[in-house]
């Protein structure tokens, strides 16, 4: 258990670094490049998850499995928390707007909502641990 909560606040350190590379891109495509909130998110969301990947990967759970296939792992079981994640920002920019700081305040909010759902896929789907196969004999048992 003690491992588990270990792992978790692993996981939430980094879910912050992904705030910050979330809410920045959110920030860059919108007020600079002119993006809707919505485009600004999708993009800001591909680079967030990728961020976190590789830094989970290296910390939290110092995998050694195959890199793209667990990318791809960790985008197929965290599907379930990045729709908690991009439907709570959505709605709170249909609710409240896009202007000021509202786009980031809605990165926040929507990446807490999917925070638990994500830990969980994470923990016990794509960076769980692997049974070691013993190796194999070379002795012949008649």
């Amino acid at each position: 258990m003690r491992d588990q909560r270990k792992a978790f606040v692993g996981f939430a350190i980094i879910g912050v670094v992904g705030f910050g590379v979330d809410a920045a891109v959110v920030a860059i495509a919108v007020r600079g490049l002119g993006f809707s909130p919505y485009q600004a998110r999708l993009c800001s969301y591909l680079f967030a998850v990728a961020t976190t990947w590789w830094l989970n990967r290296r910390y939290t759970f110092r995998s050694t499995a195959p890199p793209l296939r667990e990318f791809l792992a960790f985008l197929l079981a965290n599907a379930f928390g990045a729709s908690i994640n991009l439907l709570v920002y959505a709605g709170i920019i249909a609710w409240r707007g896009s202007a000021g700081w509202m786009p980031i305040l809605a990165v926040a909010v929507g990446s807490l909502a999917g925070l638990s759902t994500n830990f969980l896929f994470s923990s016990k789907v794509v960076f769980r641990e692997r049974p070691v196969a013993p190796p194999r004999s070379t002795h012949l048992d008649p």
